[in-house]
């Protein structure tokens, strides 16, 4: 019988790991339920993109776990007690369920807790790098209790992954405290250039900066990090505040990652309110700056 494949949330992760792992082995079966499909229907844009790239669409968690070896919970960092707890109750022994949510080591026991109650296995997922353009084998990182018959299986489909110790929460552990580096550069990069913008010395903070840190390849460093923030500034900023959360529970200070969570939001959101979008970068960073100023 063909290896079948489920995933609870059906964002970008989900749509790249399903595209690269359906070429790897096109013997692979694969649905997937989101929770759009209760707010569209699944002739809504979540149902359609499912039905694209061929997969069965599952009206519930339930729908989605029945019959699936994997499950990959694929969602929002805010969503995912949410996810894990939508389909525990209907997964069983035998079954591994993959979480690949960028959340605090203590979200992903507790998700772990609520997975295993019923017999399946649970394995802390952290994905390290963007999922464009290498799909299921972008770099991740695996915690938790991995058996040697899903090691062998996911060697087979070749994913690209070492493992974090066998407690859950090492994976996302090393996840977080990376990404307080990786999207708060984001945020300095694009705070800075607003602020200079605001102020009238964006031309000055440039030539600054590029003379300062050559090594970071001015311009086009700039123009990826503004990419970045507007397309998946909400999606970060739900991301740090778990990073914050992780900061908490060491007993540290979390208040540096909520505040990136905070520029990142907000520079999301001033980006939807600039219509239509600015053709040049020069164009983006004067329209936020105005956004920004004008709402917070």
């Amino acid at each position: 019988m063909a290896m079948r494949l489920a995933f609870i949330g059906f964002g970008e992760a989900a749509r790249a790991f399903r595209e690269s792992l359906a070429r790897h082995d096109p013997t692979l079966e694969f649905t997937a339920y989101d929770v759009l499909l209760e707010r569209e229907g699944a002739a809504g844009a979540c149902g359609a993109a499912m039905a694209a790239a061929g997969v069965a669409i599952a009206g519930t968690p339930e729908a989605a776990a029945k019959g699936a070896e994997w499950v990959f919970s694929a969602v929002t960092a805010d969503q995912s007690r949410a996810a894990a707890a939508s389909v525990a109750p209907f997964l069983r022994p035998g079954q591994v369920f993959f979480d690949i949510n960028s959340v605090s080591p203590a979200s992903k026991r507790g998700n772990a807790e609520r997975v295993e109650a019923g017999g399946a296995r649970y394995l802390d997922m952290a994905v390290m790098a963007p999922v464009h353009p290498r799909g299921h084998r972008t770099p991740v990182l695996i915690a938790g209790t991995l058996d040697a018959p899903t090691a062998e299986r996911l060697a087979a489909l070749d994913f690209q992954y070492e493992t974090a110790g066998a407690g859950v929460g090492g994976a996302t552990a090393i996840k977080m405290v990376r990404s307080l580096f990786v999207k708060g550069l984001e945020a300095l990069t694009v705070e800075a250039y607003i602020a200079a913008e605001a102020s009238g010395c964006l031309p000055e903070i440039r030539a600054s900066l590029a003379k300062s840190y050559p090594g970071l390849g001015w311009p086009d460093f700039a123009e990826y990090e503004f990419e970045r923030v507007l397309k998946h500034g909400m999606r970060r900023a739900a991301e740090m505040r778990e990073s914050a959360a992780t900061l908490n529970e060491l007993g540290l200070n979390g208040a540096l990652a909520a505040a990136i969570a905070d520029v990142q939001e907000l520079t999301a959101l001033a980006g939807r309110r600039m219509a239509p979008p600015a053709e040049t970068l020069e164009g983006t960073i004067a329209g936020l700056a105005q956004q920004r100023r004008r709402r917070g």
